[in-house]
């Protein structure tokens, strides 16, 4: 899997990824997948949470947006990440929303300044105007000056 990104020991990020994928991630130690796209998403693996089974990993799909945020849809998927088993593969058709999620919940896991978040953000190639990391930061950060 050539996209997938280790956020800490407990998060990694990719985009859509394959049946093969799937068990390839089982086999390297994974407990969980998280997959942050819409049915109705071209693309979209529909037997993603039946081959997730199979080879024995946890399943959730919450459908963020990619273009707008939506402040319920974030706060269960973190809840998600909360509550999947660790480590979790988080995924989304190219990884920025999946990016956007696993640093928000390593931020509230870690308690990140905002330095902090913008520092592990260019590490990993994940745009701070990612929508839902966008408006994670205008609410946690309100007072801050840009």
């Amino acid at each position: 899997m050539t996209d997938l990104k280790k956020v800490n020991d407990d998060l990694s990020i990719a985009g859509q990824i394959s049946s093969k994928e799937l068990k390839q991630l089982a086999i390297g130690g994974f407990k969980s997948v998280l997959n942050l796209r819409s049915s109705d998403e071209n693309g979209f693996f529909h037997d993603e949470k039946q081959e997730a089974q199979i080879v024995g990993l946890e399943y959730a799909n919450i459908p963020l947006n990619s273009q707008a945020p939506n402040q319920e849809l974030t706060a269960e998927a973190i809840k998600a990440v909360e509550n999947l088993s660790k480590p979790i593969l988080i995924h989304c058709a190219g990884g920025a929303r999946a990016g956007g999620i696993a640093l928000i919940a390593e931020a509230i896991q870690a308690g990140l300044t905002y330095e902090q978040i913008a520092q592990k953000a260019n590490e990993l190639g994940i745009n701070l105007e990612q929508p839902h990391l966008k408006q994670f930061l205008l609410e946690k950060f309100a007072a801050r000056q840009n």
